[in-house]
């Protein structure tokens, strides 16, 4: 029984991937346990494979997902006194945009009072809007930009 014991221990220790090579007495009883049902001596000398009186357990551990992270709009809000030029410099400078779609989104908070700069999670999206205020605040201009949970 102790050879079966110690195959038992061993064929779980590989299966999780573990090379432990000490024998923990707890580990021992849970084999021993699990190792047979029934009579030892039944169907001859080894008789593990026989699948007469064997337990088999299967042992699946849950890994949790990492969860995406919520996302937030950053949203360029129109003033009547802020250059055209200057918010299309901010967009590219901050939120990297090539010249031709600053311009686009620049023309859409003109026209309609409010524009989205970006989607970043929250860290990013804070820190995106404290870099355009505190641009627009060292150029003396009104410009305003907040975020919005999406």
């Amino acid at each position: 029984m102790v050879n079966l014991i110690f195959y038992e221990v061993w064929e779980e220790s590989r299966d999780e991937r573990k090379m432990d090579t000490k024998l923990q007495p707890q580990r021992i009883a849970q084999a021993t346990l699990r190792a047979r049902v029934g009579d030892d001596d039944a169907g001859g000398g080894d008789s593990r494979n026989t699948g007469g009186g064997t337990v088999t357990e299967r042992r699946t551990k849950t890994r949790a997902k990492t969860a995406k992270p919520p996302l937030y709009k950053v949203i360029l809000l129109n003033d009547d006194y802020t250059p055209m030029e200057f918010v299309v410099e901010v967009l590219k400078a901050v939120f990297h945009r090539q010249h031709a779609e600053a311009t686009r989104i620049m023309l859409h908070v003109h026209q309609n009072g409010m524009g989205v700069a970006g989607v970043y999670p929250f860290e990013v999206a804070e820190t995106k809007v404290h870099s355009v205020e505190e641009l627009a605040r060292q150029a003396e201009y009104p410009l305003k930009c907040v975020m919005e949970k999406e």
